[in-house]
């Protein structure tokens, strides 16, 4: 129902087949209107925008307009159908999350009766499957129904749905005994379906990142995998036509060949037509009553689109081997889509220039007035004081969250002003507009004592007792309303204030659900992405190749056993069981890495070698840290009142990961030890703020604070963020740079030494001596991996002196290596912003074609490219075939050896959009933040480290829409083993948040050498990263507990249990080699019996009930726990009994021993001094596990 308070904006009258509309002052305006218009309807709106952009702002203010209505069960249910976010005729395939949303939408539009629905121009014009294959293709599973596994399987490959062996996107299912896990498209989370003797037994939803299940439901509802059908009818129709209409060579068509297998090639949507008689478009799923409001320029945009669509459709109609179809059977033409909306009604948005603005009416908005808000500016503040006091009618702040909202209230309370607080938008218009002559509207309360307002009580139930002179105007309220920009309506009054009024030049961001970050010892130590022949680490007996799980009977017991081949193709069989021992091999490459003789000398003494340095590492390190826990008194204050409005000015919303790294730095900061803390994120994942934050703590409290960064650019760019974050408080920022001459310098460093300035930041010139500060209290480094040497070992130097802040995106090795010993606190950014998707990734050869799609692709949706070309001699020659390549593009050049001024300038210009392709050498690599880029070509790839890589293709990426990164290399047959490595690497890495594995991928390829900068990068080498940093733990746990670490590395590994039952994870229960692998070192390295229940708990969970030979796994395990602590080397238990072996010292009472023997001679003696003779009649399986049970309980008595 329409708000009885806002009238509807003027529809086309009887007789009449369009209103125009003039452009609202706002997006969000525009929103407001629309949603007026559809609240007053009984039938359906399309929003039709220009671009995919404008849709996605509709959409979500859209939802914020119409609260609990928009939800596809509400009132007034708002749809969005995105565009597919690649070009016509691309070779690839769009993301499943967008294809899951636009079925979850095709799904909803045949029943609508009401609501909205948005989408860009391109996609209406888009030819679609009918609806029957939307509807008609979904099916719903229910509890209690009788389903068969296999024909499910059938029915869902299909239905366009991937099998897969871990379900982790939209349109993924996966088979494990009698369990089925299937992500629906359009639905929000997985869920997994547990049979029962053919019958569906219960359905839970499940985390897809833990994969654990979390709520039983009765019942999930399936639509179709994707867009076009893969069933065998119509992959057969699909053959013929294209047979049909092209003169194909079926045998060379891969095209040809994947349909012909069953399979969907990428870029299939663009053959949609071949597999249905007839398309559809969105008209045929809508309501013929369904209202479209045309959005400003949309006609224009597809005139546009069909033009770019008839250009690549020439460029590419004679490819022989995947022939295309023509436009007009994938889209609707400009000239039909205007026939369409010419009958019927229909609203035009008319912006400047459109041929009926005079005929448009005006909708009664404005603009909202900027009234920036600073706490330090009084006159800011007044002038919306003043505002509030002058303003006709209500005045709402719509701030993007419940954080924004308190923070927002914090500052406006610091200039003495009090809103209202709202529940939501809907609360704020169901008010009704206030009336004019309402007494005392605009007073301010009077000083002395408080004044409780009864009605002033939100409905949140905050309390609204008024502080001493507080200014209450009763127009003015705040709510949670996240709106793309603020406006005005004239009638009746009321005004909408964003961040975009409060805080000019500020940008809001949406929150995203946190994808859960993997733990940084998980990814060192992961066993499940060992591929056959990966080179792998077994303590006891060195190097060898992992060559695969096997099965194997000894003694008559199957059991599974990690094959690992040694030198001279010996191999070892080691049980899984001892997986403990055993560790990914991290140090050099795969082929390289030093495979090791079993039963030779070469292992033990590298071991001991490897010792002998952790323990001098050990040492220095825990040195280092002795040094720092003696500096007392380094403790900062934070003062509150001051720090929660500087962070309430921050711009978006904080990711949790963030969040959580700066409570632990502001925790780290208040502590009297010096803080030694690294930061790792992914470029663009919102380190800066961090620093930022911390920088603001430590200047607040009076100490001084040196940011070291690794090039001139990046302090530049750093000084002007903090400038600009800064900009409200008496702090002050100044930069060493370059960029200013000798003179300027010299009088910055006598203002540091005197105490004038409070942020310095600077290059590796900040570490000189002359730089001398009159109370540093923080350091904060970034990109730690771009300085030397020389530079680490000044700043080992400070470490123990300053509080330490390091940001990286690729950590490295000797920052993990002490982050890994538990001597420098980590923080892992793994949340992406909201709505970044990962960059789509290409390694190929330079192809004119292919580049010049690349350039147009992304300058076609008003983004911009950055072509990495690191030769300074050829940039020239570069420039200029570029710009034959793509005339339309405005090209800027940028490289290190460009007078520094001239460098700058060319960066801003692009910063600013003043042209649309940068051609750059890796000067671009640290900082450069420039959102609107979302194209990285990079010319030579082969020629990069991968860090280097990741760091560069971090580049891109920064807003919701796709990046692509194309590594450009010559033949594939000329490039080096390694560099063929780091681009598979970097390839295959597509997931956000993967700078930590990509280090220790790094380690991998090219050693740990020229990384680490010292001599233990050979012993690194030798044992691999895994066990180096295992053995640095064991090490510093030995230093600190007052022991020597033993050099000869006896520490003790745990008791063998022998039951000879079988004890594995049966292949038939759970398929997955590296799965199982996984679980097996997980279970094996289980520190506590409360740790192997949680992992049971998971597996029944993930895969079903345990069956006998897993059980048997965990009942060892857990045997072996209690043996170790005992003190036992040994249990060995078969069908006529055993022995035990003790170790020198056992943690057993030798009187239990006695009364044993004693008690049952006839069962039990010593054999010797360590071992205890065991004679029992033990035939079955679960007889032996209660003996060794029995006999463990009896060993522990006291």
């Amino acid at each position: 129902m329409a708000s009885p308070y806002f009238p509807i904006p003027p529809l086309p009258q009887a007789g009449q087949q369009r209103a125009w509309w003039r452009a609202p002052a706002s997006a969000s305006a525009l929103a407001f209107h629309i949603a007026t218009v559809a609240r007053a309807r009984r039938a359906p709106v399309l929003a039709v925008t220009r671009d995919n952009h404008t849709a996605h702002q509709l959409e979500g203010d859209l939802r914020t307009l119409l609260g609990r209505a928009a939800a596809a069960g509400g009132d007034v249910p708002v749809f969005a159908f995105p565009d597919w976010e690649t070009l016509p005729y691309d070779a690839f395939s769009p993301h499943p999350d967008i294809v899951s949303q636009r079925l979850a939408t095709l799904h909803h539009l045949p029943g609508l009766q009401r609501g909205i629905v948005v989408l860009p121009i391109p996609t209406l014009m888009q030819r679609l499957a009918p609806p029957r294959h939307v509807v008609g293709g979904s099916f719903n599973l229910r509890v209690g129904q009788r389903l068969d596994l296999d024909a499910e399987k059938r029915r869902l490959e299909s239905a366009g749905y991937r099998h897969v062996p871990q379900v982790l996107d939209p349109g993924d299912f996966a088979v494990r005994g009698g369990l089925l896990d299937v992500y629906p498209m359009g639905a929000d989370e997985p869920f997994r379906l547990e049979l029962l003797d053919d019958g569906i037994d219960t359905i839970r939803n499940f985390d897809p990142e833990s994969q654990r299940s979390l709520e039983k439901i009765e019942a999930v509802h399936l639509l179709p995998g994707r867009e076009l059908p893969l069933d065998e009818a119509s992959l057969k129709r699909a053959l013929e036509k294209l047979r049909e209409r092209f003169d194909v060579d079926t045998r060379r068509s891969s095209l040809y060949q994947d349909l012909k297998s069953g399979h969907a090639p990428t870029g299939i949507e663009y053959y949609l037509p071949l597999f249905f008689d007839e398309t559809a478009t969105l008209f045929g799923y809508l309501d013929d009553a369904t209202l479209p409001i045309l959005g400003e320029g949309s006609l224009e945009a597809a005139d546009q689109f069909w033009k770019q669509t008839g250009e690549r459709y020439e460029q590419r109609r004679h490819d022989v081997e995947r022939p295309i179809l023509p436009p007009s059977e994938l889209y609707l033409s400009p000239d039909a889509l205007r026939g369409i909306f010419n009958a019927t009604t229909r609203i035009e948005v008319c912006g400047p220039g459109h041929t009926h603005l005079e005929r448009a009416v005006p909708l009664g908005d404005q603009p909202a007035m900027p009234l920036p808000l600073a706490v330090r500016d009084q006159a800011n503040s007044e002038s919306l004081k003043s505002f509030l006091g002058a303003y006709p009618g209500d005045v709402l702040i719509a701030a993007d969250s419940a954080g924004r909202r308190e923070a927002l209230l914090e500052l406006l309370d610091a200039v003495g002003l009090k809103p209202v607080v709202l529940p939501d938008w809907t609360a704020f218009i169901e008010r009704g507009p206030l009336a004019q002559d309402r007494p005392g509207r605009h007073g301010t309360v009077a000083v002395g004592g408080s004044v409780p307002v009864d009605d002033r009580r939100a409905d949140d139930g905050r309390s609204a007792t008024v502080p001493p002179a507080r200014y209450m105007p009763d127009n003015f309220f705040i709510t949670v309303a996240p709106l793309d920009d603020g406006f005005s309506i004239s009638a009746p009054a009321f005004s909408v204030l964003t961040e975009r009024q409060l805080f000019p030049e500020r940008a809001s961001q949406p929150r995203r659900r946190k994808r859960v970050g993997r733990e940084p010892e998980a990814i060192l130590r992961d066993l499940g992405e060992l591929t056959e022949g990966a080179p792998i680490v077994h303590e006891d007996h060195g190097v060898g190749r992992y060559r695969g799980l096997v099965r194997l009977d000894i003694g008559g017991t199957p059991g599974e056993f990690l094959d690992i081949e040694y030198a001279k193709g010996d191999r070892l069989y080691v049980p899984v069981a001892q997986l403990h021992l055993i560790n990914r091999y991290s140090g050099a490459s795969a082929d390289t890495a030093p495979l090791h003789s079993l039963g030779g000398e070469q292992w033990t003494k590298a071991k001991k070698k490897a010792a002998e340095k952790v323990r001098d590492v050990a040492a220095e390190l825990l040195e280092i840290q002795a040094r720092r826990h003696a500096r007392a008194g380094l403790a900062i204050d934070v003062d509150r009142s001051m720090y929660e409005p500087f962070a309430a000015a921050f711009a978006f919303e904080e990711t949790p990961d963030q969040h959580s790294a700066i409570e632990a730095v502001i925790r780290d900061l208040q502590s009297s030890q010096p803080m030694d803390r690294v930061v790792c994120g992914d470029v663009g994942f919102g380190k800066t703020e961090v620093a930022v934050r911390a920088a603001f703590v430590a200047a607040a409290s009076g100490k001084q604070v040196a940011l070291l960064v690794p090039t001139t650019l990046l302090a530049e760019q750093h000084y002007r963020h903090f400038s600009d974050r800064f900009a409200d408080w008496p702090i002050r920022v100044e930069v060493l740079s370059r960029f200013k001459s000798k003179k300027e310098i010299a009088a910055e460093l006598e203002k540091v030494a005197d105490g004038g300035i409070d942020v310095i930041v600077g290059t590796h010139r900040l570490l000189q001596p002359d730089v001398r500060f009159k109370d540093l209290g923080l350091v904060i480094v970034d990109e730690e991996q771009r300085f030397g040497v020389r530079q680490k070992e000044a700043l080992k130097a400070l470490r123990a002196n300053v509080h330490l802040l390091t940001l990286t995106a690729t950590p490295i090795p000797r920052t993990l290596n002490m982050a890994m010993a538990g001597l420098r606190d980590l923080s892992i950014i793994a949340t992406p912003p909201a709505h970044r998707l990962a960059v789509q990734t290409f390694v190929v050869p330079w192809d004119d074609a292919q580049l010049r799609e690349a350039f147009q692709r992304e300058l076609a949706r008003g983004g911009q490219v950055y072509f990495l070309h690191n030769d300074v001699e050829s940039i020239g020659r570069m420039q200029r075939e570029l710009q034959e390549l793509v005339p339309d593009a405005r090209i800027g050049v940028a490289h290190g050896q460009m007078p520094e001024r001239e460098l700058e300038r060319v960066m801003l210009d692009f910063h600013k959009q003043r042209f649309n392709v940068l051609l750059s050498t890796t000067i671009i690599e640290s900082g450069i933040d420039i959102p609107n880029a979302n194209t990285i070509i990079i010319n030579r790839a082969d020629k990069f480290g991968l860090a280097q890589l990741h760091q560069l293709r971090g580049r891109v990426g920064r807003s919701h829409h796709r990046a692509y990164a194309y590594l450009l290399i010559p033949d594939r047959k000329t490039i080096s083993a390694d560099a063929k490595k780091r681009l598979d690497a970097i390839e295959a890495m597509d997931e956000l948040g993967a700078g930590f594995t990509l280090a220790t991928h790094d380690l991998e390829i090219r050693g740990a050498g020229e990384l680490l900068g010292e001599d233990q990068s050979g012993q690194m080498t030798e044992v691999g990263f895994s066990l180096y940093t295992e053995l640095l733990e064991r090490a510093v746990r030995s230093i600190r507990q007052g022991k020597l670490p033993d050099v000869d590395m006896t520490e003790t590994r745990g008791a063998e249990v022998e039951l000879h039952l079988p004890a594995l994870i049966p292949d038939d229960y759970l398929p997955d080699v590296h799965a199982r692998l996984t679980l097996y070192k997980r279970i094996s390295s289980a520190r506590n019996p409360e740790e192997l229940r949680e992992l049971q708990v998971e597996m029944i969970d993930r895969f079903g009930l345990l069956p006998e030979p897993a059980k048997n796994l965990f009942a060892i395990a857990e045997l072996k726990l209690q043996a170790t602590a005992l003190g036992l080397r040994k249990m060995d238990l078969g069908e006529a009994g055993g022995r035990l072996q003790f170790v020198d010292k056992p943690n057993v009472d030798p009187m239990a021993i006695i009364h044993l023997i004693q008690g049952q001679p006839k069962h039990y003696r010593m054999d010797g001094p360590d071992k205890l003779r065991v004679k029992l009649e033990l035939p079955e399986p679960g007889m032996r596990l209660a003996a060794a049970r029995g006999l463990l309980i009896t060993l522990a008595q006291r």
